[in-house]
C-alpha cells in the first residue's frame, strides 16, 4: 500500500480576493462558537492574505505596530467582544 502524500494547505496562500476572504471570515465567525482564538486565527489569515504592509497601511498603523498587536496578543480583547 502506497503513503498517500500531502502538502500544507495556507489559507493565507489561497485566498488573496476580498469576497473569499470575507465569506471566509463569515464562516469562521459561524463555526467559531465564541471562540476568539479561532477568530483571531481567522483574521491573521486574512491579514496575512492581504499583506501585512497593506493592511496596516489601511489601518493607518506602521507594519510592525501590526505585527506586534496581532491576533495572537488580540485574544483577550477579542474574548470581551464576543461575548
Amino acid at each position: 500500500m502506497s503513503k498517500t502524500k500531502t502538502t500544507r494547505y495556507d489559507v493565507a496562500e489561497a485566498s488573496a480576493e476580498t469576497q473569499g476572504n470575507a465569506a471566509y471570515l463569515e464562516a469562521c465567525l459561524e463555526e467559531a462558537n465564541g471562540d476568539a482564538a479561532f477568530i483571531a486565527k481567522a483574521l491573521g489569515d486574512i491579514a496575512r492574505a492581504k499583506g501585512m504592509a497593506k493592511v496596516a497601511r489601511d489601518a493607518g498603523l506602521s507594519r510592525e505596530s501590526l505585527i506586534r498587536h496581532s491576533p495572537a496578543s488580540a485574544v483577550p480583547v477579542l474574548t470581551r467582544s464576543v461575548r
